[in-house]
């Protein structure tokens, strides 16, 4: 374990060393996420110029739960962003046959290969959005609320991450799969709001097959006391440690399936 964290700090290093030599990319990208977000709060705040709850949500309740949302999710976009390269690219050229020959773990090689930091925008906005709504729903924080946080973001960057390795991992057996992945992760949008505005099938989706409801809605009603500690964050906890065991088992799978480019 040493060794791997080591060798990622290392990585991480010279990657940010090359990146902030194009300070300009760097900041306009920071940016465009962070715009991005600001505009899915403008929405809320239209549609709630026109309605005083959404069944039975409040405004404030809504905000928490999309800041919420934002903060795993940029967690996995900074970390596992080369996925969508690999998905794409990596084993169509045969570039993953780099990945075999080294004594390392080759799910780890992919996801050390690249980090992105626009990511970054969309952990400071779900920060700033969890802040502000939590005062304005009085909710308080103590040391143990704030660890248990903690755990919930963490596994929540972990099903976002699974559902894009699973995915991704179709590029053993499709050579490009980045419509397929694309559209799995977009997926995930639905997790910014509660699961009960939409219809059974959807909610069926979003909670048991790509368990995005897990990301942010479920564990932030622990936190607005709607759901206890083990229904909600435990839940995630889960459904996290199910879905990532999942993906790598068909990751594996992937890599003995593999053929290299040419064959």
């Amino acid at each position: 374990m040493l060794r791997y964290i080591h060798l990622y700090k290392i990585f991480l290093l010279q990657y940010l060393k090359s990146l902030m030599q194009s300070k300009l990319d760097f900041f306009m990208g920071l940016f465009s996420f962070f715009l991005n977000q600001v505009l899915g709060i403008v929405f809320l705040q239209l549609v709630f110029a026109q309605i005083p709850d959404l069944y039975g949500w409040s405004y404030e309740q809504l905000v928490f739960i999309y800041g919420f949302a934002q903060i795993p999710k940029g967690i996995d976009h900074f970390f596992t962003d080369y996925l969508w390269v690999f998905c794409r690219k990596t084993v169509r050229e045969g570039a993953f046959d780099r990945y075999l020959l080294r004594p390392v773990n080759p799910l780890f090689q992919v996801l050390v290969e690249r980090c992105q930091p626009d990511g970054i925008g969309e952990v400071i906005v779900g920060v700033v959005l969890v802040v502000y709504a939590g005062k304005k729903l009085h909710l308080s924080f103590s040391v143990v609320s704030f660890f248990v946080f903690l755990i919930a973001v963490f596994a929540g960057a972990v099903i976002y991450m699974a559902v894009k390795l699973f995915f991704a991992s179709n590029a053993f057996f499709m050579k490009d799969c980045y419509n397929l992945l694309y559209t799995a992760y977009n997926i995930s949008d639905f997790a910014k709001y509660p699961t009960e505005i939409y219809e059974k099938p959807v909610r069926f989706v979003v909670s048991f097959v790509l368990p995005f409801a897990f990301t942010a809605f479920i564990p932030a009603q622990y936190f607005m006391n709607e759901r206890t500690l083990l229904l909600s964050v435990g839940a995630e906890c889960l459904a996290a440690a199910a879905a990532f065991s999942i993906a790598y088992l068909y990751f594996s799978f992937g890599i003995k399936r593999y053929e290299s480019a040419g064959n």
